[in-house]
């Protein structure tokens, strides 16, 4: 077993999976900017979200998450819908475009680590499918 403790483990991880999603989007041919890709994602995940739900989620200000909602909406990559519960309300959701595009950045990010994964001995992709199947678990909990 490792002798390294659960709270060091934990601020490792973080910090190399924040510099394997860097390394990546440097080293990929984004179709849109990184931060209206990361947008495009965030709404993926809260479909039908409001702006405000989305400012929170993206610790950014409603005022700035509205002019980002707005300029993804002129590009035909996001769509607004009433709220049945709130007529003051909007609900925010990815169009077929924005989910293209969303599909291509993922596509062009995966591209990037795809030969380093193929250089990698059967032994550790074995080890990485594990840690991914261990991620995936830990990241769908809920506190």
């Amino acid at each position: 077993m490792s002798d390294i403790p659960a709270d060091d483990l934990g601020a490792q991880l973080l910090s190399a999976v924040a510099k394997l999603n860097r390394w990546a989007t440097k080293h990929s041919e984004l179709p849109i900017p990184t931060g209206q890709a990361r947008l495009l994602s965030l709404v993926e995940a809260h479909d039908n979200a409001r702006v405000g739900e989305l400012a929170a989620a993206d610790h950014c200000s409603q005022p700035t998450m509205t002019a980002q909602v707005k300029r993804l909406e002129q590009q035909g990559l996001l769509v607004r819908a009433s709220d049945e519960d709130d007529a003051r309300a909007s609900l925010i959701s990815l169009t077929d475009a924005g989910r293209r595009v969303l599909d291509e950045a993922r596509r062009a990010r995966s591209a990037t680590i795809t030969p380093v994964l193929a250089g990698l001995s059967e032994q550790d992709r074995e080890v990485l499918v594990r840690a991914n199947e261990l991620l995936r678990q830990i990241a769908s909990e809920r506190p």
